[in-house]
């Protein structure tokens, strides 16, 4: 299997857990695995508008970017995902999927990303999605 899925229950309302990801301001406060702060965050939140972030943990900035094709307050959210290499390139895209599903003031998120073009490629990025839905989810305690 080449794609990545990863559930959570936050402890958020749906439209807040929403906002989180689709703010910029709000995004760049949790982006990024631990160790990670969030340098730069554009967003144009409109389905064919572009999002672009660069994480850096102090030594190394890393630039990701895409294009939002869905928008669905507060339920869906569906983008491309690709990291940018330094000399400008992107590398592969991927598409992003994060249903939002109201679970009594709760949130369950349900995030899919797919098609990755080899098993190691979406094995390395298991780990840094837990680290940063860690950091969304200290995010969101520090929020409500």
């Amino acid at each position: 299997m080449t794609d990545l899925t990863i559930t959570r229950l936050l402890d958020a309302p749906r439209e807040l857990a929403f906002r989180v990801w689709t703010d910029p301001d709000h995004l760049a406060r949790w982006w990024g695995p631990a160790g990670f702060s969030t340098k730069s965050c554009t967003v144009n939140l409109t389905e064919g508008g572009r999002w672009r972030v660069c994480v850096s943990d102090g030594e190394t900035d890393l630039w990701a970017s895409g294009v939002y094709h869905e928008i669905v307050p507060p339920e869906r959210l569906v983008f491309s995902f690709a990291w940018e290499e330094p000399e400008g390139a992107r590398s592969h895209d991927t598409l992003v999927t994060i249903v939002l599903s109201d679970r009594g003031g709760k949130t369950e998120m349900t995030f899919h990303q797919a098609i990755f073009e080899t098993v190691t490629e979406r094995d390395e990025h298991v780990d840094g999605w837990q680290s940063c839905f860690d950091c969304l989810a200290t995010y969101l305690a520090e929020t409500r």
